[in-house]
């Protein structure tokens, strides 16, 4: 009889076969009814749910149960947390004495320095502890109580003490002579300011006409510059020139350590300025030499890496004062219009103001987070400008002591800063080549001038009425922009080094470059 067929043996890459669920066709109420009208649990009944226990489809070891909004609730309570923690941060005002912060560290229980740690990073690190330090601690710190949070055996009150007082401004006490410098700045430079605002009234009366045609004539006049003279000055590079009050002398600073007086125009050596003995960052001419000052009274001063500043007169070739107190590299010395005060920056991220009638310092203001590298001072005495390698900027008035405008914007170190004769403009130069032209009045930056292929090393406006703006750089070139408009209107090139220092003689006949190359050109109309 024949035998049914036997049933191939599956091979190994055959797949099961799939299950087929079952199919229902229409509504599945009626059939639940019945079920459930015959005394039977539903489809969500408890047998069923045993039964899916007992298959595995459903595990319920125990009682626990996860409460997913109390896990957000304590998520956004973190992430709140660390946003009140930099908010904290933020408001906080760390010194920047180095001593400071670390007693300041010292006192929060952290170590005062880490390996490869400079002043900048302390100051951060500190200024993030302390905002840390919890909330708790602050709202104890408040009542004056001690804070037992981290540590029960480490008193709280010195960091209260400290962590308060970084809350708010600080104050360093002068000495009674700054505020009679004060007040004489004030009765010095009020009067100074309404004849300069007078002046501007007459100006505005002129014919736009007129002063259209007076504008282009001096732009054609500036066109036509040409290199009137060069004179090598030393056999260092220069890197600083000045002219005198009476236009008729030229003062160069040397890496050499030498400072030299030349005759304008011809350039002829008049005097060598032995006493430095490194290279000097600046050498300028009191506001009054050459005018109405004597020939043995001081009518210089210049400055150098050593932390050296000293002071000259017309007479004799060594210098005749030496102002101590820097211990750090002084890179610009600058006076005050009157002549009775001087300015110093230094690589100590701070600047000085000196009386010279009192011969003592009056001033030592803090304000920059790297060194001070320029000094500027307004027409009317009222104001300094400084510009710091921190990359910013900052506009101090003088009779009290507040910094008015912060200068935020440029990407690297502030080389140069300038303040316009029309007392409302101000130009810096920086690393990151460009030239920023700022508003006092606005308080804000104005202007941005793409102005060199390499870094800008100083910036001079026309010393009178400050009709064009000078700008010199790394690039070997010094370049004239029109004031308004800050359109390029002449390219001085010649120097075969970096252009290290610049200046514009009071009559508005002369340029004055300086160079690495060891050489001082002079730049005049045709």
């Amino acid at each position: 009889s024949p035998q049914p067929p036997k049933p191939k043996p599956a091979e190994e890459g055959d797949a099961p076969p799939a299950k087929r669920a079952p199919i229902f066709y229409g509504s599945l109420e009626e059939k639940e009814r019945e079920r459930l009208a015959k005394g039977e649990s539903g489809l969500l009944g408890k047998e069923g749910m045993k039964a899916a226990m007992e298959a595995g489809n459903i595990n319920i070891s125990s009682g626990e149960v996860f409460d997913l909004e109390d896990h957000m609730s304590e998520r956004q309570a973190e992430v709140l947390a660390e946003f009140e923690r930099r908010k904290r941060a933020r408001q906080i005002n760390v010194s920047t004495d180095d001593s400071e912060v670390k007693a300041c560290l010292r006192a929060l229980g952290e170590p005062i320095t880490l390996f490869g740690e400079g002043p900048a990073e302390r100051r951060e690190r500190c200024c993030q502890s302390t905002a840390g330090f919890g909330g708790r601690c602050w709202e104890e710190a408040a009542e004056g109580n001690e804070c037992r949070g981290r540590s029960s055996s480490r008193a709280f009150p010195s960091v209260l003490f400290l962590s308060l007082q970084y809350q708010q401004t600080w104050y360093h006490e002068g000495p009674r002579s700054l505020k009679t410098a004060r007040l004489w700045l004030a009765n010095y430079s009020l009067p100074r300011a309404a004849k300069r605002l007078e002046e501007a009234r007459l100006l505005k009366e002129i014919p736009e006409a007129t002063r259209t045609s007076q504008r282009q004539e001096l732009h054609k006049s500036l066109r036509s510059l040409n290199n009137f003279c060069s004179q090598i000055g030393d056999d260092r590079p220069l890197s600083y020139c000045h002219f005198s009050p009476n236009s008729k002398l030229l003062a160069t600073a040397c890496w050499s350590g030498l400072c030299k007086l030349w005759s304008v125009p011809d350039c002829n050596l008049v005097h060598t300025l032995r006493g430095h003995s490194t290279n000097v960052g600046a050498i300028v001419f009191h506001p009054k030499a050459t005018v109405s000052l004597d020939k043995k009274d001081v009518s210089l001063a210049s400055c150098a890496a050593d932390g050296s500043v000293k002071l000259w007169n017309l007479e004799s070739d060594e210098p005749v004062a030496d102002i101590e107190g820097h211990s750090m590299r002084v890179a610009r010395v600058m006076w005050h219009p009157s002549g009775r005060f001087l300015g110093t920056t230094c690589y100590d991220h701070s600047w000085r103001l000196w009386d010279l009638e009192a011969q003592e310092e009056i001033l030592h203001q803090e304000g920059h987070s790297k060194g001070v590298y320029d000094i500027a001072f307004h027409t009317d005495g009222s104001l300094a400008g400084t510009g710091g390698l921190d990359a910013f900027g900052r506009v101090w008035d003088l009779r009290t002591g507040r910094c008015i405008m912060f200068l935020e914007g440029h990407l690297k170190e502030i080389y140069g800063i300038n303040f316009s004769p029309n007392g409302y403009h101000v130009a810096t130069g920086s690393g990151d080549n460009t030239c920023k032209v700022w508003d006092l009045r606005q308080r804000k930056c104005i202007y941005t001038i793409p102005a060199h292929q390499n870094l800008v090393t100083g910036v001079r406006f026309e010393p009178n009425h400050g009709n064009f703006l000078l700008t010199g750089a790394y690039d070997n070139t010094a370049k004239i922009w029109t004031h308004p408009g800050w359109s390029p209107l002449k390219t001085l090139a010649g120097h075969e080094g970096k252009v290290m220092g610049l200046d514009i003689s009071l009559d508005g006949q002369l340029i004055a470059t300086c160079s690495y190359d060891r050489t001082f050109k002079l730049w005049t109309a045709e």
